[in-house]
């Protein structure tokens, strides 16, 4: 009895050890986040907020409030001194296969976005575009919203991204005035492959 509560007690403490050796494993385990010196080059520098939990005050971003859970979701905002804006949003599903689900259901509500916005403002002008799907991990897929108030006279372009690596799904949003011409599409894609190659 003695050899067995031996055998039981060291077991017991190789087990604590192995908990506590895969406990920081498991917090570096955290997808990462973009820095602001990997957004699209600007005329001013990019800075980047801490990362917080949960989604940004308006239920996630343009184009797809209250589509991304809060649970098990963090999100890093970036700005310049030229208000151009983004935001990245990043949530863990519970399966690969809510995560894919997540994903059909944030490129749904990105293409359909310009003609929602139309009818929710009448006489502002929205235009939806999809500028195809860039090969990283399980894939990710470009969107950009061009707007223009004619009573207000601004215009403002968003680009937005969707990728996807495993169980984990990240949303990307860059924005500021002007127009799709004026946007660093090429620069967006860049940015996109790196926030999904970042994740883990």
């Amino acid at each position: 009895m003695t050899k067995l509560r031996t055998a039981l007690a060291v077991t017991a403490a190789a087990l604590g050890l192995a908990a506590l050796a895969t406990a920081p494993a498991q917090a570096a385990a955290q997808p990462a986040f973009l820095a602001a010196s990997q957004l699209p080059p600007s005329s001013t520098p990019w800075t980047a907020t801490p990362v917080f939990t949960g989604v940004p005050e308006n239920g996630g971003a343009l184009c797809v409030p209250y589509k991304i859970p809060a649970q098990n979701t963090r999100y890093r905002e970036f700005s310049t001194e030229l208000d151009t804006n983004a935001v990245q949003i990043t949530t863990v599903a519970r399966t690969e296969a809510d995560a894919v689900k997540l994903v059909d259901t944030l490129r749904k509500a990105l293409a359909g976005c310009g003609p929602l916005l139309e009818r929710q403002n009448p006489g502002l002008d929205a235009v939806s575009a999809y500028h195809g799907k860039l090969a990283v991990e399980e894939g990710a897929w470009v969107y950009s919203l061009d707007t223009a108030d004619p009573q207000i006279g601004n215009t403002d372009i968003h680009l937005f991204s969707v990728g996807r690596d495993g169980r984990t799904v990240t949303f990307v949003r860059w924005g500021q005035m002007g127009d799709l011409a004026d946007a660093p599409l090429d620069g967006f894609r860049t940015t996109t492959k790196t926030a999904v190659n970042k994740l883990y």
